[in-house]
């Protein structure tokens, strides 16, 4: 099982569709619970950004593979998608 990195800003709408997801996707399918997410703040933590590349938040990646990127005007179930996407490469072998 391998660890999603989600980077993410406070009082982002895209970023609250992923929180929100990761919920919703956890109560859904106990397996995802197992998976750890590392969430980093890009404006706290612009040392590490700086070695992924993104535009927008919120990004995962697994590894350095981006696997999900948000857009403006992305519906939640898009990014729910998303993360869920993320969920299921996580728990790939």
């Amino acid at each position: 099982m391998k660890k999603i990195t989600m980077f993410h800003i406070e009082d982002c709408r895209y970023c609250d569709f992923a929180r929100k997801a990761i919920e919703e996707l956890r109560a859904e399918n106990p397996a995802y619970k197992e998976v750890e997410i590392e969430m980093i703040n890009e404006n706290e933590h612009p040392e590490i950004i700086e070695n992924y590349d993104y535009w927008s938040v919120p990004s995962l990646f697994i590894d350095k593979e981006k696997i999900f990127e948000a857009a403006l005007f992305m519906p939640y179930e898009t990014v729910k998608d998303g993360v869920k996407s993320a969920f299921d490469r996580a728990l790939e072998q």
